[in-house]
């Protein structure tokens, strides 16, 4: 497989798997060794991101331009913001405290990733089953209270596995907020924290960026927005239909793969 189509893959994998509850960043770790392709710096995979950062924005640039025009004049845009600018802080004093060390300690800890696997699964389905009632039903009447609650849940994303959309979804859900809605509110949540932390990542890999393979940070660019654009409305619907126990299980299964697979050597 030559370096273009594993940029490729990977990028498919990241547009697929960012905004569903099973961490994509735990999916291009596994991805990245299964297919044997070298990431000098992390370069590729912080670059890649940046493309399912911009199709979640183009999938609701018509509610993004309605909250920004809005700002001046409308009560309800200036509160839509502040929840989720607010819901965005926790997650970025955390990442601003602990992410060197989790990405010297936890990266590529495929045991770990297997645990948080298992566990999220496990924690899903429980909410899944004993869940009460929501009486929060779309994100534009989200309390600003319960939103910095829900947001809060964005820093366990620093350990790999958990999933950031996984966590604040499973919060959201527990705090009153309907499936549907707790997932629309984690693509905005994914926004500012998404292009905080790829700001971020670039400016300290700034060094590397000369000795960086352009084409392949392009193909997999193009390929994690086109990815991301075709999986985030389906998710939402089916949802609706038929909730999250489908990506717990997912989850559970993945886990005891690998939790396997270590033990046998192979990761």
């Amino acid at each position: 497989m030559t370096n273009l189509l594993k940029a490729a893959v990977l990028g498919v994998l990241q547009g697929l798997t960012e905004f569903l509850p099973v961490s994509s960043t735990a999916h291009l770790l596994i991805g990245n060794r299964l297919i044997g392709y070298s990431d000098p710096g992390g370069i590729f995979t912080v670059m890649i991101q940046l493309g399912s950062i911009l199709a979640v924005m183009w999938l609701y640039r018509q509610k993004i331009v309605s909250v920004v025009a809005g700002l001046p004049s409308q009560p309800e845009a200036r509160r839509f913001a502040a929840t989720v600018i607010l819901a965005t802080l926790p997650a970025l004093v955390a990442g601003a405290l602990f992410s060197k060390y989790v990405r010297s300690v936890l990266y590529g800890r495929f045991a770990v990733i297997a645990v948080t696997f298992i566990a999220g699964g496990i924690i899903m389905l429980i909410v899944e089953r004993v869940r009460p009632e929501p009486d929060v039903m779309n994100v534009d009447s989200l309390p600003i209270g319960r939103g910095v609650a829900v947001g809060a849940f964005q820093a366990l994303a620093l350990i790999p596995g958990v999933s950031r959309s996984g966590g604040t979804i499973v919060a959201a859900m527990a705090m009153r907020v309907d499936r549907a809605a707790a997932a629309e509110f984690t693509f905005f949540l994914a926004i500012p924290f998404m292009w905080a932390a790829f700001a971020k990542d670039l400016f300290d890999m700034r060094h590397d960026l000369a000795s960086a393979r352009g084409l392949e940070i392009a193909v997999g660019f193009v390929m994690a927005f086109v990815a991301s654009a075709l999986v985030v409305r389906p998710f939402l619907n089916y949802v609706r239909r038929s909730g999250f126990a489908p990506f717990a299980w997912y989850r559970i299964a993945l886990g005891l793969v690998l939790l396997a697979a270590v033990a046998a050597g192979w990761m």
